[in-house]
């Protein structure tokens, strides 16, 4: 379920999965890693900077 708002320059977990090409699990993985940080929403519907998101793209990409 997608969230009714979320601000811009935000991502919802689905958004989140589809660029980095992983499965709803995965991002929850990488949260729990501490590899990307929630930027609010609930626990159950979060958004997550698209920053965060570029700048996790980018440092796979360079691994």
């Amino acid at each position: 379920m997608e969230p009714l708002h979320v601000p811009p320059g935000h991502m919802t977990t689905h958004q989140v999965a589809g660029q980095l090409g992983i499965s709803l699990s995965g991002v929850r993985q990488l949260v729990r890693r501490g590899r990307l940080a929630r930027a609010g929403g609930s626990p159950r519907q979060p958004y997550f900077a698209t920053a965060d998101v570029m700048a996790l793209i980018r440092s796979r990409a360079a691994a």
